[in-house]
């Protein structure tokens, strides 16, 4: 009995950190397709306030720049849209946007890996999992995240209402393409996790 005993703790204490390594290994691996998925999100973003909304084609990351910046050059990129140049381009602010843009991507993408590690999600499940991932955090963004923010940060109404500045419709299509994105490259690279087949 001493024996069994003794044998079982330490498989126990063998065990955890491999365990521990397999959990970490799921946000990475999340962490890095929630940012792959960013990039879809950002360009099926930038060409439709390029084309059908006709607000520039780098405006969208200048808006999300805006969060800790002045929105000025948000706002004189659409008055260049408006005057008919759509690629009005500020270096500072779009790489703002772009980063700050790809880390809340990885962040969602980490969580999501974390749950797909969990509960063992796989293929076409995968997929659509991810897809109604994306409405969650279109949820998350539009009437608890960005509202935080902009109050944190003092950013102001175009922070705020993202959302509804965007248009529903296309704010709501932009999270479903990354939520799909995300869980297609998870489904080619699935988070192993412990006792996974």
């Amino acid at each position: 009995m001493a024996t069994s005993a003794s044998t079982h703790a330490a498989s126990t204490t063998v065990a955890a950190p491999w365990a521990t390594k397999s959990w970490l290994k799921a946000g990475v691996v999340g962490g890095v397709a929630g940012f792959v998925a960013s990039m879809m999100m950002a360009a099926f973003a930038m060409i439709a306030s390029a084309t059908y909304q006709h607000h520039g084609f780098f405006t969208p990351l200048y808006h999300i720049a805006s969060t800790f910046i002045s929105p000025a050059t948000l706002m004189t990129s659409m008055q260049h849209a408006m005057a008919g140049n759509a690629f009005y381009f500020a270096f500072g602010p779009a790489v703002l946007g772009a980063v700050i843009h790809m880390m809340i991507g990885a962040m969602y993408g980490a969580a999501f890996g974390l749950a797909v590690a969990a509960l063992r999600l796989r293929g076409r499940v995968l997929i659509a999992a991810g897809a109604a991932w994306g409405v969650v955090v279109f949820a998350i963004s539009s009437w608890i995240a960005l509202p935080i923010a902009a109050a944190l940060f003092g950013s102001g109404d175009q922070i705020t209402h993202m959302a509804s500045m965007v248009g529903y419709g296309t704010f709501l299509a932009e999270h479903v393409l990354f939520g799909a994105t995300l869980g297609l490259v998870l489904a080619v690279h699935r988070p192993a996790m412990p006792g996974s087949a």
